[in-house]
């Protein structure tokens, strides 16, 4: 039986860095690493950069026909075990709801919540004991995040459905791991908008190495932790946000940015 990973969003950022790792062992031996963006250039830089044989798959996660590629590719290989998924792709805007962009944000909910939905549906016939499942959530699904609604909103969706798959898949020994990163300085950034927005919540939360994260959300998946903070700061942050009523956590986060912005 054949070992991979499949990672979406793997032409910059996270994913690539993520590949990377793989393919040096932070995952044990695969025998291949299925890459999918809509680059395929960038994908096929990747393979190039890497030693293990990459599989590119340039497509648009918002269309629905992706998924079908993908499963039909796993049909065709029937010696083919998923060893680990991972759901990485996205982007996000900054910016009050009323003045967002519709077509942006429908594209953004495709992205964030439905193609994770759908790649784990297609993916998990292709799993054995010891598969591992990687979401990449945020720490803005901690708690509704204004000007920044439609993500958080999303990302909060990602955690909360991998920690129920989680507890579905337990007792057959496929565990899945909400990975719940700070600001990293990738191509994300590049969707922001509006950066007075970015600029005031990057002030309370800073930033964090990429390659720190990979490598942090690899040892947990690995593991089969359900839940995976890098940064400590952000962790109490996650506690204040469950100890606290919203109206009051929300004041506080206000507060400090208006402080740290000064």
């Amino acid at each position: 039986m054949r070992s991979i990973a499949l990672v979406t969003g793997a032409s910059s950022g996270l994913g690539t860095e993520l590949v990377r790792q793989l393919d040096a062992g932070a995952f044990g031996a695969l025998d291949e690493i299925w890459v999918v963006a809509r680059s395929a250039d960038k994908l096929e830089a990747l393979a190039q950069a890497c030693a293990t044989t990459i599989r590119p798959f340039a497509l648009d996660l918002t269309d629905p026909a992706s998924f079908d590629v993908i499963e039909d590719a796993l049909v065709e290989n029937p010696d083919t075990a998923v060893a680990l998924l991972v759901n990485n792709a996205g982007f996000g805007t900054f910016g009050a709801f009323a003045d967002s962009d519709n077509v942006s944000n429908a594209a953004m909910v495709r992205l964030l919540m439905l193609a994770p939905v759908e790649l784990t549906y297609r993916v998990l016939p292709c799993m054995r004991a010891g598969s591992r499942i990687l979401n990449v959530a945020s720490v803005a699904a901690f708690m509704p995040q204004p000007e920044l609604a439609v993500y958080a909103a999303a990302k909060r969706f990602v955690l909360d459905f991998s920690r129920a798959l989680d507890a579905e898949l337990k007792e057959v020994d496929v565990r899945a791991t909400a990975l719940c990163p700070k600001f990293m300085r990738t191509g994300f950034l590049d969707h922001a908008v509006n950066d007075d927005v970015l600029r005031r919540m990057s002030a309370v939360t800073g930033f964090e190495p990429v390659e720190r994260v990979a490598a942090k959300a690899l040892r947990a998946a690995r593991a089969g932790r359900a839940l995976c903070i890098p940064s400590p700061d952000m962790k109490l942050f996650y506690a204040a946000s469950k100890a606290l009523p919203y109206p009051l956590a929300l004041r506080l986060e206000r507060t400090l940015m208006s402080i740290l912005e000064r």
